[in-house]
């Protein structure tokens, strides 16, 4: 299979958006932004200064006065064309992505479609849920009405695994309300949301309503505690999450916080391994691995074990790794040198730690591609549930399996978990996946799934260490950014 072109080789030094226009960032704090395929720079990314992204938040806040005023309907129609110009753009937006995170074409064709959903979601609950709730004569003569407003300029702190579609969990929601926004991309993975902006122009937005701008913990820090800015949104670990939450919170700021995860994945004595193993291949090794809705720990109940690990290892091995433009490769490369020798050092770890290490993806070469950050999928076997690999975030294409006696004892395990993200099971009774939905504490449940991606129309879940806030990221965070307004009306 040829290899497809990407859309540019080199994508020069990239621009801050900032009310309107594409601004060079007097920065001299300026990073290379790789292939991770190739080991080559497509672009270089300035970290913004603290008074460039001053003046994005001070564009937002402008925009804002104006923007809240247009009518609904009007606000509507942008989003309308935003849907039509990334329908238009949708491969090149999934190439980029490719490019710049790593993983394979058709999983990033799956990013930019769950991105042009948020913004079909947007316009739905614009009609249907931003509406006032009315109740005449409450008393005598006396109405009562409940108005929902927007709050104003809102910041969204994006990750580098999705790095197109998360903004999208929250920017279309927000606009289409009447706020504003400033966008921080991640900094490994910018160029994708700069390429997407780039699309956007062509919508025609007021100028300040959706701004950009590059950095890292001292932007996403001065877009949190600025007092312009009515709260924000972060998607990452839960490390991270935690200092986010916290900062938001001590400067009286709303925040939607998505964090880590350890998912946990049960196949019960019954499953029917034709059909789940290759589902289970998408759930641990689709995206590398790097995605919060990843499997990691696989727990086989009874003797279903040496069947399911027999088969899991042989379809693992199979996997075909290279440069993801390649329609033919199965798994692309982790995200950078640093997350490489990170995912590593936990796999040295297990073995250390007494895990018995049945495939090793360690020493994988790509001949096409030698100097790509690649790793083949890993399975550890005789794993329990004390150990570091068991209970720790990797994020990246590493298997761990457990064993557990029964049902019971497998979401014992589950719910020890200081995550709570995802937990799927497979099985073919009703009466144990009911009992599994209802008793395991994660917010993403997956029956016969091995990704319980939620649509935009729900809720993006999580308990425990997985989330914080009350808010989750898609159709929830209509409520974080707006506010309510109750009216009692009585006329003499």
């Amino acid at each position: 299979m040829v290899v497809l072109e990407e859309v540019k080789k080199h994508y020069g030094r990239l621009k801050l958006y900032i009310d309107g226009e594409w601004v060079e960032s007097e920065s001299t704090d300026v990073h290379p932004v790789m292939n991770p395929a190739k080991d080559e720079v497509i672009a270089e990314v300035p970290f913004a200064t603290k008074e460039e992204v001053e003046r994005a938040i001070e564009a937002a806040k402008e925009a804002f006065e104006k923007w809240r005023e247009l009518p609904m309907p009007s606000r509507i129609q942008y989003l309308f064309k935003l849907k039509n110009v990334l329908e238009e753009h949708a491969e090149e937006i999934s190439r980029i992505t490719t490019q710049n995170h790593g993983k394979i074409i058709d999983e990033s064709r799956g990013e930019t479609r769950r991105l042009i959903e948020n913004v079909e979601a947007a316009c739905a609950v614009a009609y249907s849920l931003s509406k006032g709730e009315h109740m005449d004569q409450i008393a005598a003569g006396i109405d009562e009405t409940l108005i929902r407003e927007p709050l104003g300029v809102f910041g969204i702190i994006g990750p580098f695994n999705f790095p197109a579609l998360v903004p999208f969990w929250f920017m279309p929601y927000a606009i289409v309300l009447g706020c504003t926004v400033v966008i921080k991309p991640s900094e490994i993975t910018p160029v994708p949301m700069h390429w997407t902006m780039k699309v956007m122009e062509k919508v025609g937005l007021p100028p300040g309503v959706v701004n950009v701008v590059h950095g890292s913990k001292d932007v996403a820090e001065t877009l949190i505690t600025h007092p312009d800015v009515k709260g924000v949104t972060f998607v990452g670990s839960t490390r991270v999450g935690r200092h986010v939450y916290k900062l938001a919170a001590e400067h009286g700021k709303r925040a939607i916080v998505q964090a880590g995860a350890k998912n946990f994945i049960v196949v019960m004595p019954d499953a029917n391994l034709e059909k789940a193993i290759p589902t289970l291949m998408s759930s641990f090794f689709g995206n590398t691995g790097q995605r919060c809705l990843s499997g990691a720990n696989l727990v086989a109940v009874g003797d279903i074990y040496e069947p399911l690990k027999k088969k899991f290892v042989e379809a693992a091995s199979r996997l075909k790794l290279g440069y993801g433009l390649d329609e033919s490769v199965n798994m692309g490369p982790v995200v950078t040198k640093r997350a490489k020798e990170r995912i590593i050092g936990y796999i040295e770890k297990g073995i250390e730690e007494g895990a018995k290490l049945i495939l090793d993806g360690r020493n994988v070469k790509v001949e096409e591609y030698p100097n790509g950050y690649f790793l083949g999928p890993s399975v550890f076997d005789d794993v329990t549930p004390d150990m570091t690999i068991a209970k720790e975030e990797i994020f990246g294409p590493v298997a761990c399996i457990l064993r557990a006696e029964n049902l019971d004892e497998a979401i014992e395990m589950i719910n020890k978990s200081n995550y709570g993200n995802e937990a799927c099971i497979f099985t073919s009774s009703g009466k144990w996946a009911r009992e599994f939905r209802r008793r395991v504490q994660a917010g993403n449940i997956g029956i016969n799934i091995g990704i319980a991606a939620p649509m935009a129309f729900f809720p993006f879940a999580g308990m425990k260490d997985s989330f914080f806030g009350v808010l989750h990221g898609q159709i929830d965070c209509v409520d974080f950014f707006t506010d309510k307004k109750v009216v009692v009306t009585r006329w003499w």
